[in-house]
């Protein structure tokens, strides 16, 4: 609705006034009953989180560099070459250059706006309409103009606007860091995995030398006449299923490579690297328990805590949309017809005064807007709360998997011992002739899965620890305790 008037300035009172009851009273019949975000957020205690600090000595604290704790340069270096050139950070890099951009506009919608216009124009007046003694000449028109414009943010729109703008682009600075902890993850465990394969293939090197060599005993022995050729066959039947598994090995190792130049994102980035050896890399100390401050440390559970504030807001402007809207405006310039007339001082004009626009009747889109943003930030609080969970889930099962595999490596130890020895039995039994060649190949068999499993458990174990150093967030800071953002987005959804 727009109210005009071409009273004097004694005028200007009153029709202040009239605006400003039909303001109030647009205000008061400003009609957002039972549109609310109903979502609560869960706190640490709700999540599972303990709730005091855990001993010092548990290494609960991750540094940003963690994985200088393998003690391998060529990790190190791979990680800074993956941090300086990967591609998925540059786009997240992007998303927030993207989200701040959003946030000036945000701003800048609350500031004075000044604007220019000139035109030009060349044109015929009708005969039959107001222009009098110009109708049906052609004359030419200029027009040299300022305007500006202000908008009294008396009901906090803008200000929400820039709050949700300023949450987004916070969240999009956190998930920067998740993709950054994340990458790091990903270099660390695929080249403990290049490690592992290169590991098993030394385990099918040396199972390929002791089967040739048990060969060699086979062979003079039935040159003895004291085998068959059965033995014999069952002995060379070993070396190609030796040699084929050696081959997979290979092709698999190429594929980590590749898949740690393509993470690394420089072509051959691993071509003239030395093989990384299981038993140089070095435990990483971590946490043995869910510490109290995870839910500060996660820079995805911050980003998702963004979110909400990000969606309160929202929704907060969605409902400053239901109050008047005030804006300020002005414009001086000159105006004429003839262009020889446009900057003399009998062509200025100058106009000032405010503009008032009131959502009397919009046929529920307003309402139907305030219930979207409502149910938007239901979805940022429950996805917020489906974060957390993860996150005390992730780091839960990343403890245990530490735990059970420690325990798993000492019974793996002993039944290797166990398996080593009987193997050497019944060689030397065989050799001796009071044992079979079977005896032998089931002894070797089990010497095999065990060299396998003690090469899978170190690698698991590095990979876990790895796993778990993402998990207690990859060693960011936050920068606010995570409990004093839940608490005061709680209590804003309270307040309404």
């Amino acid at each position: 609705m727009t109210f005009s008037s071409t009273q004097g300035r004694e005028g200007r009172p009153a029709l202040m006034a009239v605006g400003l009851a039909v303001a109030l009273l647009a205000a008061g019949c400003a009609d957002t009953a039972g549109i609310a975000s109903h979502a609560h957020m869960r706190d640490a205690a709700q999540a599972g989180v303990p709730a005091t600090a855990q001993p010092a000595n548990d290494f609960a604290q991750v540094d940003a560099q963690w994985w200088h704790a393998f003690g391998d340069a060529q990790l190190d270096t791979l990680e800074q070459q993956a941090l300086a050139a990967s591609p998925s950070l540059q786009v997240a890099q992007a998303r927030v250059a993207k989200a701040l951009a959003a946030t000036g506009v945000a701003e800048a919608a609350g500031r004075p706006q000044l604007s220019g216009d000139a035109q030009v124009l060349r044109q015929r007046y009708s005969e039959n309409y107001i222009y009098g003694a110009l109708g049906g000449t052609v004359q030419e028109n200029g027009t040299l103009q300022l305007n500006g414009s202000w908008e009294l943010d008396f009901f906090g729109r803008n200000r929400a606007a820039i709050q949700a703008a300023v949450g987004s682009a916070r969240a999009a600075q956190a998930d920067a860091q998740a993709a950054r902890i994340l990458l790091t993850t990903n270099v660390a465990r695929s080249y403990i995995q290049w490690a592992r394969l290169e590991a098993q293939r030394d385990v099918a090197r040396r199972t390929l030398a002791q089967r040739e060599e048990t060969l060699r005993l086979v062979r003079d022995r039935v040159s003895a006449g004291l085998d068959t050729q059965l033995e014999q066959r069952q002995s060379e039947g070993g070396l190609p299923e030796a040699r084929q598994q050696i081959e997979v090995l290979n092709e698999q190792i190429e594929n980590a490579r590749h898949a740690l130049d393509a993470l690394v994102a420089v072509p051959d980035a691993t071509r003239g690297l030395t093989p990384p050896a299981l038993a140089s890399l070095q435990a990483v100390p971590l946490a043995t328990q869910i510490p109290a401050d995870l839910l500060a440390r996660r820079p995805d559970v911050a980003a998702a805590r963004w979110r909400v504030e990000a969606a309160a807001r929202d929704e907060e402007g969605a409902r400053a949309q239901f109050y008047p809207n005030i804006n300020l405006t002005a414009f001086v310039g000159t105006q004429s017809i003839g262009f020889d007339k446009l900057v003399k001082s009998g062509s200025l004009q100058w106009g000032v005064g405010p503009a008032l626009h009131l959502p009397i009747f919009e046929g529920g889109r307003l309402r139907a807007n305030l219930g979207g943003k409502a149910a938007d930030h239901d979805a940022a609080i429950e996805s917020y709360n489906g974060a957390v969970i993860d996150a005390v889930h992730e780091v839960a099962d990343q403890v245990a998997s530490a735990r059970s595999i420690g325990r798993q490596q000492v019974e793996q130890g002993n039944a290797q011992r166990a398996a080593e020895d009987a193997y050497h039995i019944a060689l030397q039994r065989y050799q001796a002739g009071l044992g079979t060649y079977l005896n032998v190949l089931t002894a070797e068999t089990a010497v095999l899965t065990q060299r396998r499993q003690a090469v899978d458990l170190v690698a698991r174990a590095l990979d876990t620890q790895a796993s778990l150093a993402r998990a207690l967030g990859g060693g960011w800071a936050g920068d606010a305790p995570a409990a004093e953002k839940t608490a005061a987005l709680n209590e804003s959804a309270a307040a309404r």
